[in-house]
């Protein structure tokens, strides 16, 4: 996978120690196969015996350390728990970062779950030091910022400013910026939004952020960098497959219009169709800088949190599966799962979580057959839906002894009264 990732004709290709992984001691060290890429001294060959080699030209490498709020329990100093961030950061930088430069690269890296600008700081701090260490030029790392708090809308031109000489941007992180409206508006009883499904880029909350993270970017001379679609190719169907498809390149046409000079996708296999969508705006330009984005943009577009309906019972149903599917996972060491015909991570399974305990709490948790979401309702249908996960992950070859903990976890942190900040703060204490 990572080898098809760099071979995958992207600009940059990112690893992830974050939402998509699933922190187990020994995955941290996916850091040596990370080296080995650099060196392109990686190759892989199959049980079937096929092989798979680095191209001559491959993505620029870029890292996703884990945010402030997770700790690496196995490293210690002075008695406490180091930051999951700087270790992974830390350790990726040491072993790499002259490596990268010789090969005309850098160290790049990408900065997630930030709420303001003095977190900014802090990693400006730490990059400064960092460099002075093992010796490289300061303003030779560079970050992208992830903006996917609500807090952070607020304070995206002073994280700029904070992180100006290692900056490389913004990028709106849509799926944990759902996670996080949810999170910070979830006692209010005005606050309840639709299913995720209803949660396009195109409602109003979404549409104002997004294009107020361009507007400042673009203002400043900073690359804006658009979100990941959660599609991947759908294998076997072909109508399917046509449509996620399309929900890819009408997703990328959007953000290049917008003026995004870029944007993600979750799979190699959708690099083409981004790149062509982009390519039909910028041409060959780099970047779309020149474009300044008109209007105002503040409080009364980023807090217009619509819609509020639908709420169906098979949306309920559908959080509450990919829940205890994705936790399942992630408690057997896989952190990036295809779950209906969707690539979910650690945000997607946040939001999931949020809006089960979000429509138990809300008086506006009503679905569209009027029956009001309650804890009554919702245990059973865990029990339900865990039958069927079990099933079909059991019909995929793989174990299902990880599950059962999946289900009480997301009980637990679906209808306990009060609101439990991180889902993967409890399950990484659960993992060995």
């Amino acid at each position: 996978m990572i080898i098809n990732a760099y071979n995958s004709g992207a600009d940059s290709y990112m690893t992830d120690f974050e939402d998509s992984n699933s922190p187990k001691w020994e995955t941290r060290f996916r850091v040596k196969s990370t080296c080995k890429a650099i060196r392109r001294e990686f190759s892989f060959k199959n049980e079937n015996g096929k092989e798979y080699k680095l191209n001559d030209q491959i993505a620029t490498l870029q890292i996703r350390p884990r945010g402030w709020h997770l700790d690496e329990k196995h490293v210690l100093v002075d008695g406490q728990r180091v930051s999951g961030g700087i270790f992974d950061f830390a350790v990726v930088l040491f072993h790499n970062a002259k490596e990268q430069i010789a090969r005309g690269a850098g160290p790049f890296f990408y900065l997630p779950k930030m709420e303001s600008h003095l977190e900014a700081r802090l990693w400006n701090d730490i990059f400064v030091m960092a460099q002075d260490h093992i010796g490289l030029p300061q303003g030779t790392i560079k970050a992208t910022v992830l903006i996917e708090t609500i807090l952070a809308t607020f304070e995206m031109e002073e994280i700029l400013y904070e992180l100006r000489n290692h900056s490389s941007g913004l990028n709106a992180g849509r799926w944990d910026y759902i996670f996080s409206c949810i999170k910070k508006f979830k006692k209010n009883k005005n606050f309840c939004l639709a299913q995720r499904s209803a949660i396009t880029m195109e409602v109003p909350f979404m549409r104002g952020y997004a294009l107020a993270l361009v507007q400042a970017c673009h203002k400043r001379g900073a690359p804006a960098m658009g979100g990941m679609s959660a599609l991947i190719p759908i294998k076997n169907d072909p109508v399917a497959n046509e449509k996620a498809l399309a929900g890819i390149r009408h997703d990328k046409t959007r953000d290049a219009k917008d003026g995004f000079d870029g944007g993600w996708v979750a799979h190699p296999g959708l690099v083409a169709i981004a790149h062509e969508e982009f390519v039909k705006v910028l041409g060959d330009k780099p970047n779309q800088w020149e474009k300044q984005v008109e209007g105002n943009f503040g409080p009364a577009q980023w807090l217009d949190f619509q819609p509020e309906q639908p709420i169906t019972e098979a949306g309920l149903r559908n959080n509450i599966n990919v829940g205890i599917h994705y936790l399942g996972s992630w408690l057997a060491g896989n952190g990036c799962v295809p779950i209906h015909n969707l690539m979910e991570d650690a945000a997607t399974a946040e939001i999931s979580r949020s809006q089960v305990w979000q429509w138990v709490v809300s008086p506006k948790g009503i679905l569209d057959d009027g029956r009001k979401v309650t804890v009554e309702m919702v245990r059973p249908m865990i029990a339900e839906e865990l039958t069927k996960v079990k099933a079909f992950v059991a019909a995929q070859g793989e174990d299902t002894a990880s599950y059962d903990q999946a289900a009480i976890i997301f009980d637990e942190m679906s209808l306990t009264p009060e609101y439990p900040e991180f889902l993967t703060l409890p399950l990484y204490e659960a993992m060995a």
